[in-house]
């Protein structure tokens, strides 16, 4: 345990023997006894409660992993298009330009009727 042999443990008895006496001894290893099981309880309590936070822990982890993969399209057209590039607006180059075809188609037709 610390090193503690038979013969450190007897000296050790003796001297507790001679300070206490032998009437407060019983009483005193009764306490001893009780303060270390009640030590031993609240580790044991302490070690279950990390293990159960840490369960929950991975429980949330491994649900935000699920969302992610969740929000991920994995459709064979949007694994092999190229990344768009989007513009300031946040609309993409092609929608961009999409718009501003219409606007000429619109612009022309005014133009022909008017």
């Amino acid at each position: 345990m610390f090193g503690l042999g038979i013969p450190e443990l007897i000296v050790i008895f003796v001297i507790a023997l001679l300070v206490f006496g032998p009437k407060k001894l019983p009483d005193l290893g009764k306490s001893i006894g009780r303060a270390m099981a009640e030590f031993k309880k609240a580790s044991d309590d302490f070690q279950e409660s990390v293990k159960t936070e840490m369960r929950d822990v991975e429980k949330q982890v491994d649900l935000d992993q699920v969302e992610i993969l969740g929000k991920i399209d994995l459709s064979a057209e949007s694994v092999y298009q190229e990344p768009k590039a989007t513009t300031e607006e946040g609309e993409s180059a092609g929608q961009k330009a999409k718009l501003q075809e219409g606007q000429a188609e619109q612009e022309s037709g005014e133009t022909k009727n008017g």
